[in-house]
């Protein structure tokens, strides 16, 4: 059994409370009143759902280019990935800051079809974030062993975190 080390604890740490601050900032903190441009705050999850498929596409070439044997363009693409993904977090916080949790109004079966998406798409990003970040850790750091093993594992999830979000931003605009 593999031993956690003070990276794993640290990223699960950090991990943790980003968690229990979105938990807090989208189910029980009340949004901040916003006093500039509506266009802005409007504007935000359609921006966010661009970084989720930003993401998802960096995502799928920096794969790509792994599995052709190019380590340079497969770390300029996960590291596209990442910061694509961390320009959607900081959006997502700046929206959820002022609007808080948005609520989709449809009924039928595209309600739960949408809840389904939603719920697992919410408990695949609190799954992923150290994923994210332990992988990331490890291919920096040169453990490429252990960092191939987790990818395998991050990637799926990951991917399906980014393209999920665009799906979540484009059930809320177009049908709820």
């Amino acid at each position: 059994m593999n031993k956690f080390n003070r990276a794993d604890i640290l990223i699960f740490f950090i991990s943790f409370i980003a968690l229990l601050f979105l938990i807090w900032l989208i189910y029980f903190n009340t949004p901040v009143k916003y006093s500039g441009d509506s266009w802005f705050l409007s504007a935000l999850p359609g921006v966010n759902a661009c970084f989720n498929l930003l993401s998802a596409t960096c995502l799928l070439m920096g794969v790509r280019f792994i599995k052709a044997g190019n380590k340079v363009k497969h770390i300029q693409f996960m590291k596209g990935a990442f910061f694509f993904s961390s320009l959607f977090l900081i959006g997502y916080i700046i929206y959820h800051t002022f609007h808080g949790e948005t609520k989709f109004l449809s009924q039928g079966l595209v309600r739960y079809t949408y809840f389904f998406i939603l719920i697992s798409h919410i408990i695949l990003s609190a799954i992923t974030l150290p994923m994210v970040l332990l992988t990331f850790y490890l291919g920096l750091s040169g453990n490429f062993e252990r960092h191939k093993k987790i990818a395998k594992w991050t990637f799926p999830i990951w991917l399906y975190v980014s393209i999920t979000g665009v799906i979540i931003f484009l059930m809320l605009k177009l049908i709820g």
